[in-house]
């Protein structure tokens, strides 16, 4: 009933920029949280960066002052501007929303996640 597509990854070189976009569609009410993770092979699924309905951004220490999480509410879209990229921003990224759906309530949606390749 929820979808969430994400685009833009890709191969980057160290102190480059890439800019993540993620689109929901389907049966929505609303969405409270939108943000980003990302998973290393052989590593758990970690934060990036969160923004909740009206709130603030949230970021994980190690992307503060690179990253930049914004949201286009109209479109129910969240975005991640990476700068300064490095070898160990290097996952799979994936987007989260907390949506809203008609009957069933709130429930965690995932995209499908997008690679990023810091490399020379």
């Amino acid at each position: 009933q929820v979808q969430l597509v994400e685009s833009g990854g890709g191969l980057v070189q160290p102190g480059g920029s890439l800019r993540l976009s993620c689109a929901s569609s389907g049966s929505i009410f609303s969405i409270y949280t939108m943000g980003w993770y990302r998973q290393s092979p052989g590593k758990q699924r970690d934060l990036v960066a969160t923004i909740a309905s009206g709130g603030s951004p949230n970021y994980a220490d190690s992307v503060k002052g690179r990253f930049t999480i914004s949201r286009d509410y109209a479109k129910n879209t969240v975005y991640l501007q990476m700068n300064s990229l490095k070898p160990e921003d290097t996952a799979v990224y994936y987007c989260n929303a907390e949506v809203v759906i008609p009957i069933t309530g709130a429930v965690d949606a995932w995209g499908q996640g997008t690679l990023v390749t810091v490399s020379s």
